[in-house]
């Protein structure tokens, strides 16, 4: 049991590196310039965008949880 956790950990750390990629115009655009400065930048905006929801749906989640305890 131990070995599936560490197993997710695991993966739950790797794939965003491995899954960073835009759209393919936005892809075509950002290869042909020389510096990858702005490439990377994309990409931790799409990142910041995707997780913002999760973290407000954590905040809620947790304040109907605390609600149902009392």
């Amino acid at each position: 049991m131990k070995v599936k956790g560490f197993i997710l950990v695991v993966l739950f750390f790797v794939l965003p590196r491995l899954s960073s990629a835009q759209c393919a115009m936005c892809r075509a655009v950002l290869e042909s310039q020389d510096d990858n400065s702005m490439a990377e930048g994309i990409n931790n905006g799409i990142v910041y965008l995707m997780a913002l929801p999760y973290i407000l749906l954590g905040v809620l989640f947790y304040f109907v949880y605390r609600k149902m305890r009392s």
